[in-house]
């Protein structure tokens, strides 16, 4: 195929990020070969970079919010062609019974497929120049998309699957605690979808992306939020809340913001140390409210995400950092994706 080798960024141990060199694997008959463009530092990398995620094990070749244009096929692959531009999905067995019914979170083989490399490596190299992927671990992207921007298929495919069980309306109130990376994917997925989006923010920059976004902003370092968004909702409350920031705060705010009787709150964001929820299981019982959980994605949600990127019906362009890195100054990416108050940083990996 004429490639021999690539070139990636690993996590040998906490708080340090090198770029490393191996053999490019074969083109398999249903797989291609992605020379990929740009990856951004999702909270999970950055977290492990920290220290906060040792469990995730190393050397971790990670990364997997990436896109690139594809530059070989294998002989199998009818639904992709060279120059393809692309972005990456989750990968499964494709044979299981979870994989079949698009559930790949689940797939029954996950084990053996995130096991080590023969090299030693865990993870899916995409902090990499070029790497060999699964066709059903891709997406089609449009090619008028930056590729940082287009990287936001995965993140984007998760608040799908979210907005999916929180089930929002046209013309309902959606409230989102956090105008981080995820809280504001997470106003631009329902304001998609009809709904009215107030976000509330202590973060003066944050504030900021979220008002030139078109967002109701509530500076919640000033006003009440609680108060703000009864205040904007004539007494009601919102129809549904988002918590997008993993903190004991929200969750208490969140069931004081929604509307008295049948509101739904989702709990979008991790936290660690693990966030505290009180709550009176006879308010959840007599205000008949809906507390949601939501984690990852469904194969369709990765559909349904593309699809939005591509027409524009999403518009991620202010939360991408301006400053953009190359793999050789992984080191510093991490630096600044890991300090408070950034959004997502980029990793220009042919460049």
């Amino acid at each position: 195929m004429g490639r021999e080798k690539m070139r990636f960024s690993v996590l040998t141990e906490k708080g340090h990020a090198e770029v490393r060199e191996r053999k490019l694997p074969e083109i398999g008959t249903h797989q291609v070969l992605v020379k990929q463009l740009a990856c951004n530092i999702c909270t999970t990398d950055y977290g492990q970079w920290l220290g906060l995620r040792e469990h995730q094990g190393y050397p971790m070749a990670g990364g997997h919010e990436g896109s690139g244009v594809i530059e070989a096929v294998g002989e199998g692959v009818k639904d992709y062609k060279v120059g393809d531009f692309v972005a990456i999905a989750y990968d499964g067995c494709g044979e299981c019974l979870a994989c079949r019914k698009g559930d790949v979170l689940h797939c029954s083989n996950a084990a053996s497929m995130k096991a080590k490399t023969e090299d030693g490596y865990l993870g899916g190299f995409g902090f990499a120049d070029y790497f060999v992927r699964n066709t059903r671990s891709l997406i089609k992207m449009n090619p008028k998309l930056d590729p940082s921007e287009a990287a936001f298929l995965e993140p984007l495919a998760t608040v799908v699957k979210g907005m999916k069980k929180l089930r929002v309306k046209p013309l309902e109130t959606v409230a989102v605690i956090g105008a981080g990376t995820m809280g504001l994917v997470n106003a631009l997925a329902a304001r998609a979808l009809g709904a009215r989006v107030i976000v509330s923010e202590i973060m003066e920059k944050k504030i900021n992306t979220a008002k030139e976004m078109g967002f109701e902003v509530i500076d919640a370092g000033k006003e009440n939020p609680i108060e703000k968004v009864k205040e904007l909702t004539d007494g009601i409350g919102a129809d549904a809340v988002i918590i997008a920031v993993g903190a004991s705060s929200a969750n208490k705010q969140a069931f004081e913001m929604v509307k008295d009787m049948d509101g739904r709150i989702l709990f979008f964001a991790a936290g660690y140390p693990a966030p505290e929820l009180e709550i009176d299981s006879n308010v959840i019982h007599y205000r008949r409210l809906e507390m949601i959980g939501t984690y990852a994605a469904d194969t369709i949600d990765f559909f349904t995400a593309g699809n939005m990127l591509n027409s524009g019906a999403v518009d991620v362009s202010k939360i991408v950092e301006p400053v953009k890195y190359k793999l050789d100054d992984v080191q510093e990416a991490f630096k600044a994706a890991a300090t408070p108050g950034m959004y997502r940083v980029s990793v220009l990996l042919n460049e």
